[in-house]
């Protein structure tokens, strides 16, 4: 019965090669549609996250800074100053918390050679690198608890500062510098990431040592800010408040006063990204399901002109003892054909797409459009159904043609 149906579809078609192309290509064009934009919303999905993930992974930061109303007998106005003493016992006390680290902020003069270069200098711990996502270079690291411990002179540096100061293409590793007129000797280089927000300066533009280290080097006692990082991130908001609450209780201020200690949850950004992007990839799939759907209908129209072409044909094929089963599954058949041969152009021509578009270097602003298998699945089921419905009425109308009637025609 295939090999029948495709031959008398062929037949047909070639009688109709200007209908039967419109109709292809509608078909073709409802499938790049749904395709492309639901790839390219994948991929742009993808780079907002990455882009956003650039600053932390689901991390909280936070500031101390002035009391703005009275607590237990103290009155507003009250400067908070966080030591490491604090940072210590938040991260013993607080449930549900996975990471957290102080981080001591200041520009500093560095020299290498002859030359000068001011950089911005943060002090923090180990468990910055996990929480910032600090990659290093190959062959290179980032601070580890030895180096706080010991308060050991090392550094790393964000690869712009690396290529600023060493020049593209040299290995900093092990190479010595003076930093605030001390020697620094530099374990590792920050791995380039996209990164669309900071809350100092850029990753890339930073360096990084251990916070003893910082604190010995300047003699700062109290902490700039400190980022933490909740177990999960559905855990964000109340590991938040109960970081704010272990600290109001020693530190002697209303937990709830956000100008004592102002929290950014980054966490509410990737919720955001998840419902912002789930609604825009609704959209994207209507627009090219409806577009689709045009498509389809030019399927529907040229099946009822081969009905009306064939309709002695069908007659005798029904007086020679065909029955309207028969009838109805060949023309259902023609149909899902013709769209199965749009469905297959439509899907290489965005593959072919998706494939040359890296090579356009726009994967910073847009990402790359991925065809993943959720969209390839949800295409071939929308053309399945378009299909069957485009064939089913002339389909239908063929099957209930009087053979008699039919073959007077």
């Amino acid at each position: 019965m295939l090999k029948d149906a495709i031959r008398q579809l062929a037949r047909d078609l070639r009688s109709q090669k200007l209908r039967t192309f419109l109709t292809v290509f509608g078909i073709v064009w409802g499938t790049v549609a749904v395709t492309l934009l639901l790839a390219f919303g994948t991929g742009l999905k993808r780079q907002m996250i990455k882009t956003t993930a650039g600053l932390g992974d689901r991390i909280c930061i936070a500031w101390p800074g002035l009391t703005s109303v009275p607590w237990q007998g103290l009155g507003k106005g009250r400067r908070i100053r966080i030591t490491e003493e604090d940072i210590q016992v938040v991260r013993v006390r607080v449930e549900g918390l996975k990471a957290i680290s102080s981080e001591y902020s200041d520009s500093f003069k560095l020299n290498y050679g002859t030359k000068t270069y001011p950089v911005d200098t943060a002090g923090v711990g180990p468990e910055f690198e996990q929480m910032r996502n600090l990659v290093p270079e190959a062959g290179g690291r980032f601070i580890n608890p030895i180096d706080v411990e010991q308060q050991r002179r090392v550094l790393f540096l964000g690869n712009k500062v690396a290529e600023t100061v060493f020049g593209k293409g040299t290995d900093p590793i092990g190479k010595s510098v003076l930093l605030a007129g001390s020697p620094f000797t530099v374990v590792g280089v920050l791995k380039k990431k996209q990164q669309d927000s900071s809350y100092n300066s850029r990753d890339a533009d930073q360096t990084f040592i251990p916070g003893s280290t910082f604190r010995a080097l300047t003699g700062k006692k109290y902490v700039s800010n400190f980022v933490f990082q909740p177990a999960t991130a559905l855990e964000s908001k109340g590991v938040s408040a109960r970081v704010l609450e272990s600290l109001g209780n020693r530190l002697k201020f209303d937990p709830k006063d956000k100008e004592a200690l102002s929290v950014w949850d980054t966490t509410e950004q990737f919720k955001f990204f998840e419902v912002f992007m789930l609604a825009f990839t609704l959209f994207l799939g209507i627009m090219g399901c409806l577009t689709l759907v045009v498509g389809g209908i030019g399927v529907s129209n040229i099946m009822n002109v081969v009905v009306e072409e064939r309709t002695k044909e069908i007659g005798i094929k029904m007086a020679l003892g065909a029955r309207q089963g028969s009838i109805l599954g060949q023309f259902l058949l023609e149909t899902l054909i013709l769209t199965t041969i749009g469905g297959a152009i439509g899907f290489a021509i965005t593959f072919a797409l998706c494939a040359v578009f890296p090579s356009f270097g726009l994967e910073e602003y847009v990402g790359n459009p991925d065809v993943s298998p959720a969209v390839a699945s949800i295409t071939v089921a929308v053309l399945g159904l378009i299909g069957l419905v485009a064939g089913y009425f002339p389909a239908r109308e063929a099957s209930r043609l009087d053979p008699v009637v039919a073959m007077k025609m």
